[in-house]
């Protein structure tokens, strides 16, 4: 009767043991899985985050080096900024149907250098012709006391001061958003951007935790919407041509009065 106990008993220990030792493979293993897959998805993260433009200390110090170069001020606290938007030293960034604002960004920042907003336009209306929609700016102006504030937050976001010290301080930048673009529309930018980047004319950048092309441009941007001076010989060569082609029209005169032939009455 007593080995009959005992021999249960030591069946009842031995199924007891199986079940603990099958329970724990089976932790075991979707443990391991888990990290396994964890890896394939960082790894998979890594491999879409491959920046034509990538953040660099070197490119902040650039940024910097055009601010100095056009010796403009950091713009320190609120009363700074009304007073350059006074003077229009910023210009407001009016949306279109090209352009749109994210809703969070304050009314008060939604300004720019003017050099600036001739990049936007530009950059807006060639990507509307392009893909018949439009770009959202999700920041522009800031003070140090806003960007201040934006670093207890954002440890990646740039110091207030130094020579790594945000651009977007002295109003020369912005930052357009990059999520929800496709690959078609995010290479279409990158295209856009980097010859004028090689010309010297924006620093560019693609953050990665914000999804933003940080665009720095520098004042020499202007010039490319400022009429080119036009020398006396080329009015010459100009009025040459236009009288090849209608003499009719430029050889009609009235005493002393003749036709404006200058590069101007041709717009």
């Amino acid at each position: 009767m007593k080995s009959k106990k005992g021999q249960a008993f030591l069946v009842m220990f031995l199924a007891a043991v199986m079940c603990g030792q099958a329970f724990g493979l089976h932790q075991v293993v979707p443990s391991r899985h888990v990290h396994r897959a964890g890896k394939r998805r960082g790894h998979f993260r890594r491999v879409l985050w491959n920046p034509v433009f990538r953040p660099s200390h070197d490119s902040l110090l650039r940024q910097n080096q055009e601010i100095d170069r056009l010796e403009l001020p950091r713009i320190q606290n609120e009363a700074e900024l009304e007073e350059l938007i006074g003077r229009q030293e910023l210009v407001p960034i009016v949306a279109s149907e090209t352009l749109r604002f994210d809703p969070r960004l304050d009314p008060d920042r939604r300004y720019c250098r003017p050099w600036t907003r001739d990049f936007l336009d530009d950059l807006s209306q060639a990507y509307y012709k392009q893909f018949h929609g439009s770009i959202q700016v999700n920041s522009a102006v800031r003070t140090v006391q806003v960007q201040k504030k934006l670093r207890r937050h954002n440890r990646n976001a740039a110091p207030e001061k130094g020579e790594t010290a945000s651009s977007h301080l002295a109003g020369i930048t912005v930052d357009i958003q990059r999520r929800g673009m496709s690959k078609q529309q995010v290479a279409w930018m990158e295209n856009y951007l980097m010859p004028l980047k090689e010309q010297g004319l924006i620093e560019p950048e693609e953050e990665r935790h914000q999804w933003v092309f940080h665009v720095a441009v520098s004042g020499r941007y202007a010039d490319l919407h400022q009429p080119k001076a036009v020398s006396v010989d080329q009015q010459e060569t100009v009025q040459a041509d236009q009288s090849e082609q209608t003499p009719s029209v430029l050889s009609v005169s009235d005493h002393d009065n003749t036709f404006d032939l200058s590069p101007t009455s041709f717009k």
